[in-house]
């Protein structure tokens, strides 16, 4: 097993974890560095050289706030003109793991299809579902709007013959050709 695949790190341990928790998320080793995708495409890159913690992210909302940190930088290989961000942490020191879980986060919902998408949305539902009902009167609903009619559609306008100096020359030239005949 490569460096890059051992789970020797406990903070790499940790986001794996995490990301394999969305739906279809599986784990890949592509030039045996850790993948995570979903559906093929990928929303996680992680390694690590001599013990540090390392991952790239599709950040299409946060990355410009994620590039003013100290440790993130444009994804290699032009990725970062899309929107991936690089985080690089050495051994010893303690990443922010919450702020990269919601990096992993933003980054799935950004490469996931959104019937999978929908599917953490509704899990978050059903688990609300189940916590102890609130001690707010429900709000009322709201009356449903009366559905406009549709307005006629309007036709496209006609076309009408324009003539121009070269159409007119060339009607003229072939009437005379005519009449020569």
């Amino acid at each position: 097993m490569s460096e890059s695949m051992s789970l020797d790190n406990p903070h790499e341990l940790a986001l794996r974890d995490f990301a394999l928790g969305f739906p279809g998320a599986h784990e890949d080793f592509p030039w045996g560095h850790r993948a995570l995708k979903v559906k093929g495409k990928a929303f996680l890159f992680m390694g690590h050289e001599q013990g540090g913690l390392g991952l790239s992210v599709k950040l299409p909302h946060s990355n410009a706030a994620a590039l003013m940190l100290p440790f993130a930088t444009p994804t290699g290989y032009g990725l970062g003109k899309s929107g991936w961000v690089s985080a690089s942490f050495p051994k010893g020191e303690q990443p922010p793991m919450e702020m990269l879980r919601q990096w992993v986060d933003e980054s799935y919902r950004a490469v996931a299809p959104k019937k999978l998408v929908d599917q953490i949305a509704s899990g978050a539902a059903s688990a609300a579902k189940v916590a102890p009902a609130r001690t707010k009167a429900p709000a009322a609903k709201k009356a449903a709007a009366p559905k406009k009619a549709a307005a006629p559609k309007k036709s496209a306008p006609t076309r009408r013959a324009v003539t121009t100096k070269k159409s007119a020359a060339r009607k003229k030239g072939s009437a005379r050709a005519k009449s020569a005949r």
